[in-house]
């Protein structure tokens, strides 16, 4: 590959008009147009326009005044000049992919999507942060060999970089480090190799992104059918990396499920399995060291997965619940029966408004007398509370009979719980939300409120009761941290298993006032971690444990579940070479 072709490719990922201090692209954001409205910028998703009544719910339900705006600040004008490792440079400088030294590409790839990453960015930058001090793009797997190997020659640290979407402190360098450290971005390695019909399988480098996979897969009649909220950007190594669960996972399961087989390359070698064969019984399966590593013994550089033929048929579908309550109770019986369709999630009744809020101007007369008609359908007839009701969104793929059969079991457990059958295009809608939400977060910060999700997985017979605690958990600490205003806390119940399901949390709170707003976050966020597991929840479901969730740790897995991660990581990584602090906290040598 030339030069130019490589400058060429990393332009189109690295830059990709990406927003250097929020989420996603420079040409979508969330904003008030001059008649007052707030509108969604560009073309990239179905709701972008005039959302006529998102206004009024911002002003109403979170009591927050638009017309106060806390812009953010300008890109930082000094960054740490970085630390160079000469003879490493020397060695590896024109070698093993491209190697870039840019202040702005060195910062970018110092950060995830925390609150309090974005918001240090936006308001709080300091100087004396520490930033990687170079970014490496390697081409191909013997270039990730020969880079590693050259920074256990010369003692530099390396954190692997995927899609830079990390919710957990994954990608920011440790203060503390002195050595060099490097941000190995995957961005070039980003190839489906091949695809095996026979076998339906298929090899994929690990730096391709989610929503290109999918395409490319396409092309070949099949699908991973791995779809995170992230795909747009997170990447398919990032997705073993951290555990990773799709919307879809009912049909096509968690990465765990999908991947067959993995490359890691760590310090002292290449970890993979001989044979991409469906099941070994030779100890400890090697992919569960690979899968929730988090960087912290290597880098992942490709994988083997399983891949299904295209659904013949896909069909959206949405359900109205009196209450929450008999919402969980119907996915707990969907789940019992083994009925999930290829999606099924669940929102509270705070999230149901809020997506309400966000539907799109409507520009046919006879549309806006239709819906106000289903509203009457749903309040009246059926004597819903508008302020108690939650729904479902569904999405049913396979075959035509699949389809159907799925939608007579799945509508027929629905009635037992009052739950009533709504026009498929919510069903749709509310997917497709699931995509262009993530760029609320930086609205929020323009008015004032700062705002971060969180999730968990809990048995069924705690589910209910969990969600209940961890909002009334988090509206205490915000009253005891003195937080103006009521935070806004919503849920919903995004998978269902067998044993029990997954809980999204989504909290939003008024920081304009506050003498130090990511220290009263950072404080209500872990009590609400903290209600998680008083509630019977887990550490984390998808997201992955980072720095962020270091202290939870022991609570999770105790002290010899550590000890025996802390044996792994000596083992393999004896010079802490991947020392970027997720997971444990190892002494750097």
């Amino acid at each position: 590959m030339s030069a130019t072709q490589d400058d060429d490719e990393l332009d189109q990922r690295a830059t990709d008009k990406l927003r250097w201090n929020g989420w996603g692209y420079e040409d979508t954001e969330f904003a008030i147009s001059q008649s007052g409205d707030v509108y969604l910028t560009g073309q990239r998703y179905s709701s972008a326009g005039e959302l006529p009544s998102f206004r009024g719910w911002v002003e109403t339900d979170l009591g927050i005044d638009l017309r106060v705006v806390a812009p953010s600040g300008p890109f930082p004008s000094h960054l740490p000049e970085p630390t160079k490792n000469e003879p490493w440079v020397k060695e590896a400088e024109g070698n093993y992919g491209k190697i870039s030294f840019d202040p702005a590409e060195r910062l970018q790839h110092s950060h995830g999507h925390t609150a309090q990453e974005i918001f240090r960015l936006r308001y709080g930058w300091k100087p004396e942060y520490r930033i990687v001090d170079a970014v490496v793009y390697p081409r191909e797997h013997g270039d990730v060999e020969k880079l590693v190997a050259l920074c256990v020659k010369h003692n530099v640290v390396v954190i692997p970089y995927g899609g830079g979407t990390s919710v957990t402190y994954g990608l920011s360098p440790p203060d503390g480090e002195r050595r060099m450290i490097i941000s190995m971005d995957m961005s070039l390695m980003n190839k489906v190799k091949w695809v095996n019909k026979k076998n339906m399988t298929a090899c994929i480098e690990a730096g391709l992104r989610g929503i290109l996979l999918a395409e490319k897969l396409e092309e070949y009649g099949v699908t991973m059918g791995h779809e995170p909220d992230s795909a747009e950007f997170s990447t398919f190594g990032g997705w073993i990396a951290t555990r990773a669960s799709g919307m879809k996972k009912n049909r096509y399961g968690n990465i765990e499920d999908l991947l067959v087989n993995a490359k890691l390359v760590t310090p002292i070698g290449v970890i993979h399995k001989e044979a991409p064969v469906p099941r070994v019984s030779c100890g400890p399966d090697i992919n569960q060291i690979i899968l929730g590593s988090e960087g912290t013994l290597g880098v992942i550089t490709e994988g083997i997965v399983k891949i299904r033929p295209l659904p013949e048929h896909r069909i959206f579908g949405a359900i109205v619940f009196p209450r929450f309550e008999d919402g969980v109770k119907f996915m707990r019986e969907v789940a019992y029966h083994r009925a999930q369709p290829a999606s099924l999630r669940l929102v509270d009744n705070e999230q149901f408004r809020f997506s309400q809020a966000l539907k799109p101007k409507s520009t046919a007369y006879f549309q806006s007398i239709a819906d106000l008609l289903k509203k009457k359908y749903i309040t009246q007839w059926h004597g819903f509370d508008v302020n108690q009701m939650a729904a479902a969104t569904l999405v049913f793929e396979g075959t035509k009979e699949e389809v159907s059969s799925q939608q007579k079991i799945v509508y027929a457990i629905a009635k037992r719980y009052n739950g009533v059958k709504a026009d498929a295009k919510n069903g749709k809608r509310g997917y497709e939300l699931t995509f262009m939400i993530a760029y609320l977060r930086d609205f929020a910060f323009q008015v004032g409120m700062i705002s971060e999700s969180f999730e968990t997985s809990v048995p069924w017979s705690n589910t209910y009761a969990l969600c209940q605690r961890v909002k009334e958990r988090v509206r205490a600490a915000s009253r005891l941290l003195k937080v103006p205003g009521e935070p806004f806390t919503s849920c919903r119940v995004t998978q269902a298993y067998d044993v029990g399901s997954c809980v999204y949390f989504y909290i939003a709170l008024q920081f304009q006032g506050l003498d130090d707003p990511v220290h009263v976050f950072s404080e209500i966020e872990h009590a609400a971690r903290d209600e998680i597991f008083k509630a019977g929840g887990s550490i984390s479901h998808h997201h992955g444990v980072g720095k962020h969730r270091i202290s939870f740790v022991k609570q999770a897995i105790g002290e010899t579940g550590i000890s025996t991660l802390q044996t792994l990581k000596n083992g393999i990584d004896p010079k802490n070479i991947f020392a970027n602090g997720n997971l444990i906290d190892p002494t750097s040598k």
